[in-house]
């Protein structure tokens, strides 16, 4: 059915707010129930969000249902090939008719005529103006009022059978509807909705009560005459499905006049779930002749959910586009533009506000890579600084080792020279005192005698002694270290309590800090050249390189 009737604009409520507020709670109460009975009926959950949810599934399934319903049309189509019956045919045609209707104004235009056609073959005036009525129906939908006042004005009611005459009555009145809310003046409009209504009574006089077309009609009356609490009751009792098992196209129809009640009494909420179960029910029959996704889509925008709004509005027209419907086409000609520019601007806000913070994004990253660099850069520093640090203090470690080694040395070896001294000092008085007592007695061969019994090489030989004692008490692994630095046979070998030898004391010498080849010579009572031929003899008998050597004997370590 056309929806194309259903007034969108809010009518003045002033001066029968006081008769409605008094009965609105309860028929919006009672309302409420049967709309809950009807979502149920069609398996809907009345929350908006499960809504919209439904709604955006149905329509990715909108091909499905299409599909179904161009196989029906292609196997009807068919048959027509079958039988050359003019009777068949027609009846073919009508059926065709019926399911181009609402979904393809050419070729419901194309089997209207045919319907005409076959009226003309057979002479049959009633053929004849039956199609008339067919042709005004979609002539309406696509927004042809001329044409379609030219259609039924030759429509010979007294022909019609008792249905062709409701179908006539209902679509005229729908025609003078559609004409006055496309007029909208306070002239013109009054007439054709009195016009109208008087249509609607000779049809409501052949229709049964209870019927759904008695209800609706009826009820669509009261709605253009201004009543809306009688049309209310009217389109609730329809939606009672205890009573009333609507058709998806029906069911679309109810809910989105229904919805446009709401409209009115400014009850969005409810006026937008309604039409979203209306247009849930326009894709599952295949409707595209419908209204009720493009209003949906203009009370969407107007609350600010503009992405479902474009996407609804968009499939209302292609809807129109498919069908043909020119009214249709310029009624979301006119929402389009309007719902994309936002959309556009929303889409640029977006785009405006992602750009910031992408900026933001590539500023805070370039700041975390300077940062990152300082950082990298400082721990370069910190780690060069860690290395000097950990040098130093290695270095120093070295070098209170050397301190304390030498400390060591020097205590001992100041020990061991102050009782040398003190030994030699006693030794000295004693012979100064022999020499004093022989010169005062004037035995001057005496004298001669002391002189010649001191043995300066036992006296050397026993420093030497008391050297290696003192040198090994600091340095006991001295011996087994120097021989790791030469093969075996090469190794030294002292004798049976032979503490160092020359090659050794060389080279302890050396180990305490003398390196002065001059100051070893006159210490052990060599010659300079003897001490350097001893030491090129070890060097080369060495494993380590000549250069290397002494640095390997200042590595022994001191106790």
């Amino acid at each position: 059915m056309n929806h194309c009737f259903l007034n969108l604009e809010v009518i003045n409520l002033t001066k029968l707010r006081s008769f409605l507020m008094k009965r609105l709670l309860f028929i919006h109460l009672f309302i409420f129930l049967h709309v809950i009975c009807l979502a149920q009926k069609h398996n809907i959950a009345l929350n908006e969000e499960n809504l919209l949810n439904k709604l955006h599934s149905e329509l990715n399934k909108k091909g499905a249902y299409d599909e179904q319903k161009t196989t029906r049309i292609s196997n009807l189509e068919k048959s027509l090939g079958t039988n050359d019956n003019v009777d068949f045919k027609y009846n073919v045609y009508l059926k065709l008719y019926n399911e181009y209707k609402s979904f393809n104004f050419d070729k419901a235009f194309n089997y209207a005529t045919k319907l005409q056609e076959v009226g003309h073959l057979n002479h049959d005036q009633a053929k004849i103006a039956y199609g008339k009525i067919k042709l005004g129906f979609i002539l309406l939908s696509s927004g042809m009022f001329k044409e379609t006042f030219d259609s039924l004005k030759t429509v010979q009611v007294n022909l019609l059978s008792t249905e062709a005459k409701k179908e006539y009555y209902l679509i005229t009145a729908r025609t003078y509807y559609d004409l006055a809310d496309f007029t909208k003046d306070n002239y013109y409009s009054p007439i054709y909705n009195k016009s109208a209504g008087q249509y609607i009574d000779s049809a409501l006089s052949l229709y049964a009560v209870n019927s759904f077309e008695y209800l609706y009609y009826n009820g669509l009356k009261f709605l253009k005459a201004g009543d809306k609490e009688k049309a209310i009751i009217n389109f609730e009792k329809l939606l009672n499905v205890k009573d009333y098992k609507l058709s998806d196209h029906q069911f679309a129809v109810t809910a989105s006049t229904l919805s446009d009640i709401f409209i009115q009494n400014q009850q969005r909420d409810k006026a937008i779930n309604l039409l979203m179960l209306a247009a849930i029910a326009d894709v599952k029959s295949s409707t595209k002749e419908a209204a009720a996704l493009g209003n949906l889509a203009q009370l969407l925008h107007q609350r600010g959910d503009v992405d479902d709004a474009y996407i609804f509005i968009k499939a209302a027209m292609d809807d129109a586009t498919y069908y043909g419907a020119r009214q249709r086409k310029i009624q979301m000609g006119a929402i389009l533009p309007l719902i994309a520019s936002k959309r556009i601007n929303n889409v640029e806000e977006q785009r405006r506000a992602l750009f910031f913070y992408a900026s933001l994004l590539t500023a805070l990253a370039i700041i975390l890579v300077v940062f990152a660099v300082i950082i990298y850069k400082q721990l370069r520093k910190i780690k060069i600084a860690d290395k000097i640090i950990l040098e130093a203090n290695h270095n120093l470690q070295e070098t209170i080792h050397k301190l304390d080694e030498a400390n060591k040395i020097k205590e001992e070896y100041i020990g061991y020279y102050f009782n040398l001294i003190s030994e030699y000092i006693e030794k000295l008085e004693k012979f100064k005192r022999s020499v004093d007592n022989k010169l005062i007695t004037k035995r001057y061969d005496d004298i001669r005698f002391l002189v010649d019994n001191i043995n300066l090489k036992k006296e050397r030989e026993e420093l030497f002694v008391n050297f290696d004692r003192a040198f090994l008490k600091i340095f006991p692994n001295f011996v087994p270290s120097f021989n790791t630095m030469f093969i075996p046979e090469n190794q030294v070998s002292l004798l049976p309590n032979q503490l160092l030898n020359t090659d050794l004391r060389i080279f302890s010498l050396i180990r305490l800090g003398i390196t002065d080849t001059e100051k070893i010579a006159h210490i052990l009572g060599y010659s300079v050249n003897t001490i350097y031929n001893y030491k090129a003899r070890l060097k080369c008998k060495s494993l380590i390189p000549n250069d290397d050597f002494e640095d390997a004997i200042m590595t022994i370590k001191a106790v």
